[in-house]
């Protein structure tokens, strides 16, 4: 028979749709802790649209995103906390890696309200987002970090995280997501450049497909 949760401890529990409020909360103070607060578009409306959230019965709606909510413990040993108030999250999603041919996780966002830090939640959602991995028989657990945030990055490395060093960060999004979808950017219509030489780099169509690749040394 399992044993109860122990009320004096927190636990974590996958997101469902009555905790939507307090994700957006929580998005919009850590955004306010980056200073960039007016650079949220996400709604508690597009949080139910997009993300998988838990069933009352174990169901889940179709998304493209989970998320964890560690709540504190029915029975709270500090004298402030809110019984089994959200005190933490973490948004993650799964992803891929073709050369070990495993699934893994990409978390993309871990935040813990500044009224519960130094406490140890961090690390509890980051293991929990392990034991998922090591679960699904997985490659890799991911995330980004800001690299002037010293203190995150010494936390991270003393978990056995490991950074990236030759690898970039590449994104495409706003206005050139939509040029590149309509194949407007240069490198589509007139072939991309060697940022060293300057050379064109000619743009050739495959044969028997609609797709086109760009041939030439980088």
């Amino acid at each position: 028979m399992a044993s109860l949760p122990d009320p004096a401890q927190p636990r974590i529990t996958a997101g469902t749709r009555e905790d939507v409020p307090e994700m957006m909360a929580m998005i919009k103070e850590l955004a306010e802790y980056e200073n960039a607060l007016d650079q949220v578009q996400a709604t508690e409306q597009s949080l139910v649209r997009t993300l998988t959230l838990a069933g009352s019965h174990g169901h889940t709606n179709p998304g493209y995103a989970k998320t964890l909510i560690l709540r504190l413990p029915v029975k709270p040993n500090h004298p402030d906390d809110k019984p089994e108030g959200a005190a933490a999250m973490a948004l993650y999603f799964y992803n891929y890696s073709t050369w070990r041919s495993k699934p893994g996780i990409y978390l993309e966002d871990l935040f813990v309200r500044p009224a519960y830090r130094q406490r140890g939640y961090g690390r509890m959602l980051l293991q929990e987002l392990a034991r998922e991995v090591v679960r699904i028989d997985g490659g890799r657990l991911e995330w980004s970090c800001l690299k002037d945030n010293t203190p995150s990055l010494d936390f991270y490395r003393s978990l056995g995280a490991k950074e990236m060093e030759n690898w970039v960060q590449l994104r495409v999004d706003g206005r050139q997501l939509e040029r590149l979808a309509l194949g407007k950017t240069e490198a589509l219509q007139t072939g991309a450049r060697n940022e060293h030489t300057g050379q064109v780099l000619e743009v050739k169509d495959r044969p028997g497909e609609d797709t086109r690749w760009i041939s030439g040394s980088y």
